[in-house]
């Protein structure tokens, strides 16, 4: 299965982005003690850039391992995984670590913030981490809390905002360094429906303002109405791909199955 962009033009002039990412013949398993479980399955998906994609399916599809591969905090069992143009599998542990500070974000359901930092703080804390200058590292902190609304909140600390301010101080950490891709793990869980539309909205708006594309793993049906698509997951395979009503009056479902003889893996170790 392979995600495209149809009847979307680059802007002129602009660079051509490779894909967020690219997964091919992709499987994960786990050990068990002696029981290997296999969380997901010569999974072939591209997510292209610039795109506002979901991850859903039941408890225990393999949505939220698929979304860790992505964003590189866990290593595939075998297939070739690709992130931000890089063939990530080639990296050593360091070496991964430090690409995903420089291309990835991350939002988490449970926010984690760091509690006795500022909100101004916890956005700043991995701009300090890649040792940003500290007049720049003020400016783009500035920069991103207003973004998300929050300038006026910016000396306050986790415990003293509501559940949808810290997600935003979240979102706003995640975009700080400026990434290719967001990676958010049920963004929308800890929050009533009416926050959580709210966080639904600021997501998107940053990922057209921001140029980044946004993988949202989530079972929340305002996420999914939302996503230009949808990638459904079910027993560690890619079900089914949707487009969002908006997405299909303009063009077809921007991703494909592809044939089991298409395949390039033989499915086998």
């Amino acid at each position: 299965m392979s995600i495209s962009t149809p009847n979307r033009s680059p802007t002129p002039d602009a660079p051509t982005r490779a894909p967020a990412a690219v997964l091919t013949g992709v499987s994960k398993t786990y050990r068990i003690e002696s029981v290997e479980v296999a969380a997901l399955r010569d999974i072939d998906l591209e997510i292209p850039s610039q795109r506002f994609i979901a991850i859903a399916g039941p408890s225990g599809s393999g949505k939220t391992t698929l979304l860790n591969l992505i964003g590189c905090i866990d290593r595939p069992t075998r297939g070739q995984l690709i992130v931000a143009g890089t063939p990530v599998g080639e990296l050593s542990d360091n070496a991964l670590s430090d690409f995903r500070a420089s291309h990835l974000g991350f939002v988490f359901q449970s926010f984690n913030l760091i509690p006795v930092l500022t909100a101004h703080e916890n956005v700043e804390y991995p701009l300090r981490l890649a040792n940003m200058p500290a007049t720049h590292r003020r400016e783009r902190v500035r920069e991103v809390l207003d973004s998300v609304g929050l300038t006026a909140h910016a000396r306050h600390r986790p415990g003293q905002l509501s559940g949808g301010q810290q997600q935003r101080v979240a979102i706003a950490r995640a975009l700080a360094a400026a990434p290719r891709i967001i990676l958010a793990d049920e963004p929308t869980a800890n929050l009533d429906s009416h926050t959580g539309a709210s966080i639904i909205e600021l997501l998107r708006r940053m990922q057209r303002e921001h140029d980044v594309s946004i993988v949202i793993c989530s079972h929340d049906p305002q996420v999914i109405a939302a996503a230009e698509e949808t990638v459904f997951i079910r027993d560690g395979r890619v079900d089914s791909v949707k487009s969002s009503a908006d997405a299909q009056q303009d063009a077809k479902p921007a991703v494909r199955l592809v044939p089991p003889q298409a395949s390039s893996h033989s499915g086998t170790s």
